[in-house]
Parts: structure tokens; C-alpha cells; sequence
């Protein structure tokens, strides 16, 4: 049984505040949803799968679109404002990381290539251009990017994802300088292996699930809600001089600096 308090009695109080989640309908995006309304917020998820958003809790107001797209980008956006009056938080979280994506540069064919660009590092940039006009106007908001351990370190056959997720972490420095004196902090987030769809579609894939978790210091995989509330700290004011950086959530995986090879020690 997990000993971590549930988001709605984690002390953060976000009444008020208006956060829009791109992928929140599933996975680490739901995890964010789910703390964040808990905690008083009123929130937007973006996301493709209007079937999974279905079943998202009263509170979390569903806007469907493709982060790939500026249009469905500024929509959500514009949405967010127009429903709630404003946007505090933005959390870049929408990503897409298939099986068919490990392979080798030289095969990997050109429009997974181009979707993943368009989804992972694009779409950041799209929903951060128009979050951004709001939050120059406020003079305030914050800016969560969703990274990955991948950004820092590499493993065997992602030429896409771990360079996109590199990239994640260049636009956090980027933005959370340029932004800095306008109230505005920008940050993000590398998770190690979270128990997600996307991640339990890879296994199901590959294999393997002992051996990943044994990768991880803490000798397990990680919990879309412990990410989350990573996520509600550094929204929240306790985080107010924290900017232009990544948080590492990965069991300290980051600490042997190789993603790729296994820690041998036995599973609790």
C-alpha cells in the first residue's frame, strides 16, 4: 500500500488558480489533473483522447486537441481564460514515446519521426507562446515542462526521445530566463520510470518489468502521483525562487549517470 498522503491532503491551497494540462486525460497528465483540482484549482485538460478523458473527476474541464496543432493550442488557451478568467499554470505533459520509436537512426521512418517533434517539442512551444501572453499580462504564472531521465542521460535506441527530452530541458532555461523579470518561473520535470500507459505498453513490448524497476536506486518503478506532486510544489509559492531548472523524480536513477544499464540490487 502506497504511504503517500493523497494530493487533496497535501498542504497546498491552489483556490483560485486556473492550470491548464496537456495529455491529462491519462497517466502523469491525470495524476497533475487529479492534485491540482483536489487542491482548489480550476483546471483544463488538453488532450487527443476525448474516450480516457471520459472518466476524468467532476472539476477537471476537458478541451480536446492535438498539441501538435497552434490552433488547438491557442483554443485551449483561450479557453481556459474565457471559462475561468485567467491562467496561472501551465504544465507541459502531452508525450508520446510508442514501441515502434526504439529503433536505430537509420531506420527510423520520417513521420514518427516528424509526429513525435510535433507532439514532444513543438506543442510545447505552441502552448507556451499563447500561455505566455496571458501571463505577461498578469505579470505572473508558472511553467512546468514535463522532461525525462531520458533528457539526461541516454539508452539503446531512442535517436527521437531522449533528444527531444534534451531539448525539453533547454526550452525550461530559455524560457525561465527570458521570462524571469515578468513574474513568470519556468520549470521542469524528469521522471525515471512511471507507472503509465505508455510505459506498461512498452512493457508489454520488450519485457522486462523487474529488471527497470531494479535500475531504479529505490528498486521499484515509480507512481504517476508522486510525479504530481513534484508537480504542486514547484507551482506553488513554496517553490517561489525556483526557476530555469529540472527536478529529477526518478528513484535516483540519476545518480549512476547510465540510464541504460541495470543496478544489481534485489527487488524488495
Amino acid at each position: 500500500m502506497s504511504n503517500l498522503r493523497p494530493p487533496g491532503s497535501v498542504a497546498y491551497n491552489n483556490a483560485g488558480r486556473v492550470v491548464l494540462v496537456s495529455g491529462g486525460a491519462s497517466g502523469i497528465g491525470r495524476a497533475i489533473c487529479e492534485a491540482f483540482v483536489h487542491t482548489g484549482a480550476d483546471v483544463v485538460c488538453l488532450d487527443i483522447d476525448a474516450d480516457a478523458a471520459a472518466s476524468l473527476p467532476d472539476g477537471i474541464a476537458f478541451v480536446a486537441g492535438d498539441t501538435s496543432s497552434e490552433d488547438d493550442c491557442r483554443n485551449a488557451v483561450e479557453f481556459a481564460i474565457q471559462t475561468f478568467g485567467g491562467l496561472d499554470v501551465l504544465v507541459n505533459n502531452a508525450a508520446i514515446q510508442p514501441p515502434s520509436s526504439y529503433a536505430s537512426l537509420h531506420e527510423f521512418p520520417r513521420d514518427l519521426w516528424e509526429r513525435m517533434v510535433g507532439v514532444n517539442f513543438t506543442g510545447y512551444s505552441f502552448l507556451a507562446k499563447h500561455a505566455l501572453l496571458q501571463m505577461l499580462q498578469q505579470q505572473s504564472g508558472v511553467i512546468v515542462n514535463m522532461a525525462s531521465g531520458q533528457a539526461h542521460r541516454t539508452a539503446r535506441k531512442v535517436p527521437a526521445y531522449g533528444p527531444i527530452k534534451a531539448a525539453n530541458l533547454l526550452q525550461t532555461r530559455q524560457w525561465g530566463v527570458d521570462y524571469a523579470r515578468n513574474g513568470i518561473r519556468v520549470v521542469s520535470v524528469s521522471p525515471g520510470a512511471i507507472r503509465t500507459p505508455l510505459v506498461e505498453a512498452t512493457l508489454r513490448e520488450q519485457g522486462g518489468e523487474a529488471q527497470l524497476a531494479n535500475r531504479h536506486p529505490l528498486g521499484r518503478i515509480g507512481r504517476p502521483e508522486e510525479v504530481a506532486a513534484a508537480v504542486l510544489w514547484l507551482a506553488s509559492d513554496a517553490a517561489s525562487f525556483v526557476t530555469a531548472t529540472d527536478l529529477e523524480v526518478d528513484g535516483g536513477l540519476g545518480a549512476f549517470g547510465a540510464f541504460a544499464d541495470p543496478y544489481p540490487m534485489p527487488a524488495p
